[in-house]
C-alpha cells in the first residue's frame, strides 16, 4: 500500500467533516443575515447523512451540465454537501413569510462552531501524532 493511500484514509475523513462544517457554517449565516428578509425560509444541512455519504463516496452528483460556453455553474452547486441541504421543518412562518428562528439559529452556528474547532484540533492531534511517528 502506498503512502498516499495511508494517508488520504488517515486524513478524508476529517477533511470532509471541515468540508461539510464549513459549508453548513454559511448556510446559518445566511439564515441569520437574512433573519427580517420578508418570504425568507430558512435552510439547513442534514450533517449526519452528508458524512456519510462523503466519507463512502456514494454522495449525490448535483454538477450541472455545462455545454456551452456562456453558461454558468449554478451558486452552491459544487459546495460539499449541497445535496443535503433543506428548508428547516417545524419553524414557525411569520406573517411576512419568513421562516428563520434566531435562537436557533445562533444556537445551530455556536454549536457548528465549536464542532468545527473539534474536528481541527484533532486533525492537529492527528497530524502530530504522524510526525511524531515519523521523526521518532
Amino acid at each position: 500500500m502506498s503512502q498516499t493511500s495511508i494517508l488520504d484514509r488517515a486524513f478524508a475523513p476529517l477533511q470532509d467533516a471541515l468540508d461539510l462544517r464549513a459549508s453548513r457554517q454559511q448556510l446559518l449565516a445566511a439564515n441569520i443575515v437574512n433573519a427580517d428578509t420578508p418570504g425568507y425560509k430558512a435552510v439547513d444541512m442534514d450533517f449526519a447523512k452528508a458524512l456519510q455519504s462523503a466519507v463512502s463516496g456514494q454522495g449525490p452528483n448535483l454538477a450541472l451540465k455545462i455545454d456551452q460556453a456562456g453558461q454558468l455553474q449554478a451558486p452552491g452547486a459544487s459546495q460539499p454537501g449541497a445535496g443535503f441541504v433543506g428548508y428547516q421543518q417545524g419553524n414557525t412562518e411569520r406573517l411576512d413569510g419568513n421562516t428563520v428562528d434566531m435562537n436557533r439559529e445562533q444556537s445551530e452556528f455556536a454549536k457548528n462552531s465549536i464542532q468545527y474547532e473539534s474536528d481541527l484540533t484533532f486533525l492537529t492531534e492527528r497530524i502530530k501524532t504522524l510526525n511524531s511517528a515519523i521523526t521518532g
